[in-house]
């Protein structure tokens, strides 16, 4: 029987037993004989009614044979007849009960029939009910929300290899088990925040003809104690009657951490949950059929019987997309936009490294978002350059007003770091400085990479750190003074710097070797300190040869920046003119050119 009509047979049940108690308990004093008006009349004369009680045209009354009941006419000579005859006479309204009034006399048994009724419900085996708390939140994908297929994923190319060849396993597993061969039993999807792990595995469920469930590492654990381990039981259990089927576990790091971390000792509620999902994975029961897929940015801190063949058979990174992976991820957000002529993919991919998925798409949105506040009736290219400074550099702050002090201050700092940045060899081209606030700096000096790095040489790290100087080098030179402007600059040369000696082994004194290692509580994140692994003698010579680095940088923009004065001052004197300048711009300040006959540009 439907569950619709089990439901309505149920409350028409419990209707008519709440009808039937109101008639049998509604008046029980009422309970009379009932006689005939004229043995009712005969019964007065005679004296044989002591009391009456009169309800309209009811009379109940008391007699020597017991309690009556009948029904009277209008007879205006009746209450006369019983003032004679000395009968105490009791009148009350006409009854006009209605259906409120019946309601609000069983508000209590409503209650508790509810309240019963509630609870059964309840008992009842599902997930997601008040009684069930281990029963499993997974959520099947069904055909009625809106599909991603692997059209809708791009710059990832070989991750969605990878997956695809999981999808082919379970449409025809045949084709692969022939030859003797094992269809993997888990997939880890291993990438930075915003690659698009998540929509992969959307575009997976949008792909394979098997059901999809998907669930989220947190929802395993509550605060009781238990629920977690039942909850990847019960998880097992529906992915094993719906096999062949996937089950996708979105950020795995929140079960999936390292075990015997000290924090809850071996009876940590994480910690069975953890052993649980190890046992449903790879134990004696198989799960033929049932194939994890599993998202997270944190591979270093999952427990490594977690990793091994047999629970997680292969782990496909999710790459940060290079150039042309950036223009097919372009390519399918511009679906659905109406672009202008002058909107070219390559151009806007060549312009934004770095950028994951996620940040491609949100400058796209806030391009759309800006044409629309704008009045245009589409997305131009300008829109786009807007909207990914926005999200590189932060929203304008045109509200802050900077006096002219301050603005002087910016002007030269921001100067000195385009300046050093263009004189030094083998640096990223400038592609925009600005003294307009943005998020939380005052001023922004643009670096864009011609191409992508994966190495980086030392005299790169070194001219960086250079470029970081270059700004409170022309605060000395320019201004005679120090500012707080060059905290972050100062804080980022000296965070190099160590790394170079401590991490990389780009120091002459110690040469290739690696000093400290992060201690990391594997609940609490990151890292929280760092073990010492060497004497303090050798913490000082870290120490000066961090020191000597910043500060050879250091000399190193002194001495550029005052060859160069001429430059400094024009370039400093066009950005308190026009606030923001462009590659071109720098270009021709540093070739001797007029920037300043133009009109001002505050964006381009």
């Amino acid at each position: 029987m439907h569950p619709f009509y089990k439901n309505l047979a149920l409350w028409l049940v419990i209707s008519l037993m709440m009808v039937m108690l109101f008639q049998i308990f509604k008046q029980p004093n009422r309970s009379s004989l009932s006689i005939s008006y004229s043995d009712f009349l005969n019964m007065v004369e005679n004296g044989n009614i002591s009391e009456v009680t009169i309800q309209g045209d009811d009379i109940f009354g008391k007699s020597i044979r017991g309690p009556f009941k009948t029904f009277a006419p209008k007879d205006p000579e009746l209450i006369k007849l019983l003032r004679n005859k000395a009968i105490q006479i009791s009148v009350q309204p006409e009854d006009d009960s209605t259906w409120m009034h019946v309601f609000l006399s069983w508000v209590p048994m409503l209650l508790l029939i509810g309240v019963w009724i509630f609870f059964m419900r309840q008992m009842q085996a599902g997930g997601g009910k008040a009684l069930s708390f281990g029963k499993s939140r997974a959520r099947l994908m069904t055909d009625g929300q809106e599909k991603v297929t692997f059209k809708d994923v791009a710059g990832i190319e070989e991750a969605k290899e990878e997956l695809e060849e999981i999808v082919s396993f379970l449409r025809d597993p045949k084709k692969y088990t022939r030859l003797g061969g094992r269809i993997p039993k888990g997939v880890l999807l291993v990438g930075s925040p915003g690659t698009g792990k998540t929509l992969l595995a959307r575009a997976i469920a949008g792909e394979a003809d098997v059901p999809f469930f998907s669930i989220s590492g947190s929802d395993f654990v509550e605060m009781f104690v238990g629920v977690g381990a039942s909850r990847v039981r019960d998880l097992f259990i529906q992915g094993k009657k719906n096999a062949p089927c996937i089950i996708f576990i979105d950020e795995i790091d929140a079960v999936g951490r390292h075990r015997g971390a000290g924090l809850g000792g071996g009876h940590d509620e994480r910690e069975q949950t953890l052993n649980q999902l190890l046992v449903e994975m790879d134990g004696f029961e198989s799960n033929e059929g049932v194939i994890l897929i599993s998202a997270t940015n944190r591979p270093d801190v999952l427990d490594p019987a977690l990793l091994r063949p047999g629970r997680f058979d292969r782990q496909v990174i999710v790459p940060i997309p290079d150039l042309r992976g950036r223009e097919g991820i372009l390519q399918v957000h511009f679906k659905g936009k109406i672009l202008g002529d002058d909107v070219v993919a390559s151009v806007l991919a060549r312009g934004t490294p770095g950028f994951t998925g996620a940040d491609l798409e949100n400058m796209v949105n806030e391009a759309a978002l800006m044409a629309a506040r704008r009045d245009k009736d589409r997305v131009e290219m300008v829109d786009f350059e807007d909207a990914k400074d926005k999200v590189l550099m932060g929203a304008e702050r045109r509200s802050l007003i900077l006096s002219d002090k301050e603005k002087k201050i910016t002007a030269y700092h921001e100067s000195g770091h385009t300046l050093v940045a263009r004189m030094l060899p083998d640096t990223d081209p400038i592609h925009k400085v600005t003294i307009v606030p943005r998020g939380r700096s005052l001023g922004i000096t643009q670096q864009l990479p011609i191409d992508e790095k994966h190495t980086y040489p030392k005299d790169y790290l070194l001219n960086n750190i250079t470029i970081f100087m270059g700004g409170r080098a022309a605060e000395e030179i320019f201004l005679g003074q120090q500012t707080t402007g060059a905290g972050n600059d100062i804080e980022r040369a000296t965070e190099l710097a160590h790394k170079m000696v401590c991490e990389y082994g780009m120091s002459d004194k110690f040469g290739p070797l690696s000093f400290g290692k992060n201690d990391e509580q594997i609940f609490l994140g990151r890292e929280i300190a760092q073990h010492r692994d060497y004497s303090e003698e050798t913490a000082r010579i870290i120490d000066a040869e961090v020191k000597k680095i910043i500060t050879d940088s250091y000399q190193e923009a002194l001495h550029i920046i005052k060859e160069n004065m001429e430059i400094m001052e024009n370039m400093a004197m066009a950005l308190m003119e026009k606030e923001t300048l462009n590659a071109k711009d720098i270009d021709d300040i540093i070739a001797g050119k007029d920037v300043l006959g133009a009109s001002p540009d505050k964006e381009k």
